[in-house]
């Protein structure tokens, strides 16, 4: 008898209910989760619906994890060791629950057996019943007639399993060709996006979030930092002023998702004929040919499909350098004491006593200091952007850890003031982001690579073309709040030091010095550690963003690649930058 197996992903499920899909770690081989985001509240069951074709027993794997998983055990030390498991939650057939609970054990992702039920033929209803609102994941559920069948834990293995199962094709389907592919669709990436369209060129936008703006969006809630329409060219800065939210807060239950206006600046992109939005597509494949990109590879988050871009020319904006490492790009990264990722969030009073459970599995804070404790500057305090973690992990292969520290120190804390301290009865955990809002990691190399002695020394470039607007601002641990978490700590210091402003940083920072084709804008340009500090502000990458859409425009009308740009056509390219792109037609 064949084994027929239905294969679940997160965006198989229907209705997702109060889970949120997380695709922020997915790599060639992954693939989204589904994530119970309650705070401490379990959340609606993810459902969905499935035929089965005869009346059978069928075997049901569940890929999961228990998120605290890396930190137990006899080597973790005792202020950092986690205790039980916090993302537990069951799988119902039929609204029936399987004996087995999930979210308890292997720190690693793998498939859990969930024991045998039997389905009848016809239509057969599948839930995710989250038990605690805590971070519990899901990946996948399997059914399989096969009893005796085991799904394979291996990525490679798995990834050709899994798109055999969901019947995707082996090779990806054509997305079109352009002539400017941007990556990334933070500030920088839409900014590059609508100069270069409004100068003519086919652009396609690929953005893995349902939203753009990055961490100037509602789910990252950030402001824009830095400044704009400096006075070498005043011009560079128009097109990132349409993306500018009208009201702003700074933390707390105010810094609500409506003021960072999702739908204005989605509005702005698929207003321009020249610009093909992508959005829930993660970029995680690249095709090189004699040195250069031909095609970019992204995977659609909501149906699993592969879609294949071509292009002339490519911009990584994705603040890691996706795209670029993928390509063989150099690149340098501070491995150790760089800045870190932060969760914001916030409470909120109530009219009525909230509990909240205990959380053994959280960081001890009980005995310890951090903001918003008695002394610490109030409650206001909790969730700002200096509860930030992972300056010493690897910003690209520990991302997800970095996040779940960030969680661990939130309900810590929290556990702490409501449960141990009897503190705030009626206030409650109001928002907290599931998306990591990142500040440094990888860097690509282009042709100079700035430093913070040419910010100092005011060192005149004859490219210069991006103002900057932000002192060199560069986050390390806050020694107060380190004891016990050294090489680990959740809450970080601003170090701020100036130099004369404004500042225009070189074109030459924004092209890769050896994929010929490739520019780049936002935090992942080439620049130093210390010079980040300044240049990563969100406004400051959207002027990049800006100048880059119209040096693609140059390379187009020269037929030319970046590089060229300067050492060529700088003249053309200069007066490109003075008239800037313009409005909206």
């Amino acid at each position: 008898m064949s084994n027929t197996m239905l294969f679940l992903e997160a965006e198989s499920f229907e209705q997702i209910g109060g889970w949120v899909i997380d695709q922020q770690f997915m790599d060639e081989m992954g693939s989204p989760f589904l994530l119970a985001h309650g705070l401490g509240r379990p959340v609606e069951d993810a459902v969905t619906t499935v035929l089965i074709p005869a009346s059978t027993p069928y075997r049901v794997w569940v890929r999961t994890r228990d998120w605290v998983g890396e930190w137990k055990g006899e080597n973790v030390r005792e202020t950092l060791r986690a205790q039980g498991a916090p993302g537990i939650f069951k799988v119902l057939i039929n609204d029936e629950p399987l004996a087995s609970t999930f979210g308890v054990e292997g720190k690693d992702w793998h498939w859990q057996d969930g024991g045998m039920a039997h389905l009848e033929a016809g239509a057969n209803r599948v839930s995710l019943h989250d038990l605690t609102g805590l971070e519990g994941r899901c990946d996948a559920v399997l059914l399989s007639s096969d009893l005796a069948f085991t799904p394979p834990n291996d990525l490679v293995e798995l990834s050709a399993f899994r798109r055999t199962c969901l019947g995707l094709p082996a090779t990806p389907s054509d997305a079109g060709a352009y002539d400017l592919v941007v990556v990334g669709g933070g500030i920088a990436g839409i900014c590059a996006a609508v100069a270069a369209a409004r100068c003519d060129l086919s652009v396609a936008m690929i953005q893995d979030r349902p939203v753009v703006g990055g961490n100037n969006s509602s789910e990252v809630r950030v402001w824009l930092g830095g400044s704009a329409n400096g006075a070498r060219f005043p011009r560079v800065g128009d097109v990132l002023h349409e993306f500018e939210q009208e009201r702003k807060a700074h933390y707390g239950p105010t810094n609500t998702a409506d003021l960072y206006e999702d739908e204005k600046k989605l509005q702005v992109l698929n207003e321009e004929p020249n610009i093909d939005l992508f959005v829930n597509c993660r970029a995680n494949a690249v095709e090189v040919r004699g040195g250069r990109i031909a095609a970019v590879i992204a995977q659609n988050v909501t149906t699993g499909e592969r879609l294949r871009f071509s292009g002339r020319w490519f911009a990584d904006c994705t603040g890691d350098a996706a795209i670029g490492a993928l390509a063989g790009a150099e690149y340098d990264m501070t491995r150790k004491g760089h800045m870190g990722r932060c969760n914001l969030w916030n409470v909120k009073e109530t009219d009525a006593p909230v509990p909240f459970p205990r959380c053994p599995w959280a960081l001890d804070l009980s005995d310890k200091p951090f903001p918003g404790r008695d002394g610490q500057g109030g409650i206001e305090q909790l969730g700002g952007w200096y509860w930030e973690s992972g300056f010493d992990r690897d910003p690209i292969t520990d991302r997800e850890a970095i996040r779940d520290w960030n969680f661990r120190a939130m309900y810590g804390a929290w556990d702490a003031l409501k449960n141990v301290q009897k503190l705030y009865p009626n206030h409650t955990l109001n928002w907290a982001a599931h998306i990591a809002g990142p500040r440094e990691s990888r860097r690509l190399m282009g042709d100079i690579e700035l430093t913070a002695e040419d910010l100092f020394a005011e060192r005149q470039f004859e490219d210069g073309c991006v103002a900057t607007g932000w002192e060199i601002d560069v986050h390390l641990p806050e020694k107060q709040y380190e004891a016990g978490f050294e090489g680990d700590a959740f809450i970080s210091k601003a170090h701020f030091t100036k130099y004369p402003k404004p500042f225009y940083v070189p074109y030459r920072c924004l092209y890769s010095r050896n994929v010929p084709n490739l520019f780049m804008a936002g935090r992942n340009v080439s620049v130093t550690h210390e010079a980040l500090g300044s240049v990563r502000v969100m406004r400051t990458g959207g002027l990049m963003g800006e100048v880059v859409g119209l040096a693609a425009a140059c390379c187009k009308a020269h037929h030319t690649d970046p590089r060229q740009i300067y050492e060529n056509h700088w003249e053309d390219f200069r007066n490109r930058l003075l008239a800037g792109v313009g409005a909206k037609s």
